[in-house]
């Protein structure tokens, strides 16, 4: 369904997102493996704590077309163009219905999907065969789950607009990839007030996902253990659904 990554050598790879968490570990991961790599996040101080060794470093705002825009001109200038596009920002917090705060869920929104948006539009006349672009969303995407009333939609709809992008450019040999992870130890999910089952350190993540690569699946997601479950729960029906999830997380 995807094009097949198997050999990282040479390849111009664009991370945005990459100060912390998956995206920090991916880029130390892709830089073992030899690809060429340009670094995206609102600190520069963070990207150059990394010490990736030629690594590009474009500071900028995923939610902020113009300051994106301005990140990919950067890039084409240096290199000429760019084979995959990872799209890594995301912000998360725990919130339910009782204490809703809109401007934090639109925060958290922006950044989780139209981020991701604005990314595509500004790099879709870069993408060509063989490469790609691929979004990192995460399995509470998949159904409604206790604690995830602004995180959980952002998330569907990255995954919704994944697939439709998928449709629209597999027919001319661009892939298109979204990446789903289970629980990974971030300062995000320290957040988290409860135990997180199947719970995977960055450096486990960022090999996931090369391994996912490799398989050419439009469907990243990891660890199987986990994820499994969840794919299982998100095919019953909402009679079943409902009390189920809530036995099973306390919710």
């Amino acid at each position: 369904m995807n094009p097949k990554i198997v050999d990282w050598q040479g390849r111009r790879v664009w991370l945005v997102g990459a100060s912390s968490g998956i995206g920090a570990a991916l880029a130390q991961e892709l830089a073992r493996r030899g690809a060429r790599l340009a670094l995206s996040a609102r600190s520069l101080d963070k990207l150059q704590a990394l010490g990736i060794d030629h690594a590009l470093m474009l500071p900028c705002d995923a939610t902020n077309a113009a300051s994106l825009g301005g990140a990919r001109q950067a890039l084409l200038a240096a290199w000429g163009g760019v084979d995959l596009v990872v799209y890594l920002a995301g912000d998360y917090v725990p919130m339910r219905a009782q204490d809703f705060d809109l401007a934090r869920a639109e925060q958290v929104i922006a950044v989780n999907f139209n981020g991701a948006m604005r990314l595509a539009a500004a790099v879709l006349p870069d993408l060509h065969a063989g490469g790609g672009i691929a979004f990192v969303a995460s399995v509470a995407g998949y159904r409604g789950l206790p604690k995830a009333l602004c995180y959980g939609p952002g998330k569907a709809a990255l995954i919704h607009f994944a697939e439709c992008l998928h449709l629209d450019l597999e027919p001319q040999g661009i892939g298109v990839w979204v990446i789903n992870p289970g629980f990974v130890q971030t300062r995000l999910t320290a957040q988290n007030d409860f135990a997180m089952p199947a719970l995977l350190t960055p450096a486990q993540a960022a090999v996931a996902v090369v391994d996912g690569f490799r398989t050419g699946c439009f469907e990243i997601h990891f660890p199987k253990r986990f994820t499994r479950v969840l794919k299982f729960l998100s095919l019953l029906p909402y009679r079943l659904y409902f009390p189920l999830i809530r036995r099973v997380t306390g919710g």
